[in-house]
């Protein structure tokens, strides 16, 4: 019989029985191996370094910080919790993210179904319905690493299998398991459109629109150097939202 695999995990909270508490509950999860505790950003990039750990569960506020200041500051391969008290505006980002997220108090079962999801390697995906908006930040994993990216920082989105692929104005590329139709639900109507039944564009990254032979289109973008072949439908389409 093959052992479940077990989950280096670090806490990372501001609040020293914040941090008892949640390991405490962690200890009923026998896939749950709590190796280190984190006060502050400081304290977690150290811990990161040393024990690499699997899982890390994230407190949002510091005195002076948040935890999203680590990933500026430390390369992190492991999935991560979020923890939050309050923050609307967090929690609002986090319900569309590949990430999972817990409010304090840590309720025992939304820990129980956070693990279970850890355990069978699924992200969450983004719900029906949700909108985003330009200044939203979206957390993906990008080639095995994770980022939180600016929704008005996305050049271009393409479908690649099972996948998409992201390009965005930072320099970032990479796949990601979002699937191209959800992304067409969600992303803001104003700024993004469909150029092709597998791409999506920012047009605000629209340089101009080209003609090639036998009426085919393309659309040249900032900071993308190959262009990008569109149809006449969609080409009609951009030059109407082009058109001020």
């Amino acid at each position: 019989m093959n052992e479940e695999k077990k989950y280096k995990t670090l806490i990372v909270d501001d609040e020293k029985y914040a941090r008892g508490d949640l390991r405490e509950l962690l200890s009923l999860f026998p896939t749950i191996e709590v190796v280190g505790e984190a006060k502050n950003i400081k304290t977690a990039i150290e811990a990161i370094e040393k024990l690499k750990p699997d899982l890390i569960f994230l407190d949002i506020q510091f005195p002076g910080e948040t935890g999203f200041e680590l990933f500026d500051k430390v390369d992190i391969n492991a999935k991560v919790i979020f923890v939050t008290a309050y923050d609307e505006y967090a929690i609002r980002a986090f319900d569309v993210n590949a990430c999972d997220y817990l409010l304090k108090p840590v309720n025992p079962d939304r820990l129980a179904l956070a693990v279970k999801r850890i355990q069978e390697n699924r992200e969450r995906q983004i719900p029906p319905g949700i909108s985003l908006t330009e200044e939203d930040s979206i957390y993906l994993q990008l080639n095995y690493k994770y980022y939180f990216i600016r929704v008005d920082s996305i050049i271009k989105i393409t479908a690649a299998d099972h996948f998409t692929e992201i390009i965005t104005a930072k320099g970032l590329k990479g796949l990601t398991n979002k699937q191209l139709c959800e992304w067409d639900e969600c992303l803001p109507k104003s700024s993004f459109i469909k150029v092709h039944r597998s791409t999506i564009i920012n047009m605000n990254f629209v340089e101009r629109i080209e003609r090639g032979a036998n009426y085919s289109y393309h659309i040249i973008m900032k900071n993308i150097e190959e262009p990008i072949a569109i149809s006449r439908r969609y080409a009609s389409q951009i030059k109407k939202k082009m058109t001020p």
